[in-house]
């Protein structure tokens, strides 16, 4: 019946996969249950059948150690919306940078939307949500931080763009 998987030290914040081609777009049969408090459906039970939408076919799961595995859905959504402008979210220039006037505004923004020098030391999560630049002779730093729709407390869920309002900053590093 139900294939709730058991609650253990190994199995804390492990992440299912195909156990066919590895990916992490698997589905469940599930029954939730909606809650008025939070306006959200809640994950009751979860059943044998699982289906990946990568192979389209029925699959088996694997569970895997968060170590073992990149966040690909948060730093897809965070690249998206630093580089594209998708997604849920704002983008917030501190005084310092706007007051540099509007060719270094934009030129600081174009870095930040083309930053590609992601390393272990500036994204060790691998999410992509920190970079630094150099304009002008000055040191620019962007951060995406993701929040709850309400800008109230952090995300439940980074992964969920409906969960997830992204706020990016470009400050000057001098103004951290």
């Amino acid at each position: 019946m139900g294939t709730n998987k058991r609650v253990t030290p190994e199995s804390i914040h492990s992440v299912p996969r195909c156990q066919s081609c590895g990916s992490e777009r698997v589905a469940v049969d599930a029954w939730a249950c909606f809650n008025r408090d939070s306006g959200l459906w809640e994950l009751e039970n979860t059943f044998d059948d699982a289906h990946c939408h990568q192979c389209e076919a029925p699959t088996k799961l694997d569970w895997t150690r968060p170590e073992n595995v990149e966040n690909l859905r948060v730093r897809d959504l965070n690249d998206s919306f630093r580089r594209d402008g998708r997604g849920n979210g704002s983008v917030m220039l501190t005084p310092g940078v706007q007051e540099q006037g509007q060719a270094f505004v934009m030129a600081t923004i174009n870095a930040v939307q083309t930053f590609n020098d992601f390393s272990d030391d500036n994204d060790p999560w691998g999410e992509h949500d920190f970079g630094a630049v150099e304009i002008e002779g000055q040191k620019v730093f962007w951060k995406v931080d993701c929040y709850d729709p309400t800008l109230t407390q952090g995300s439940e869920n980074p992964a969920n763009e409906a969960l997830t309002h992204r706020v990016l900053t470009i400050m000057l590093a001098s103004e951290y």
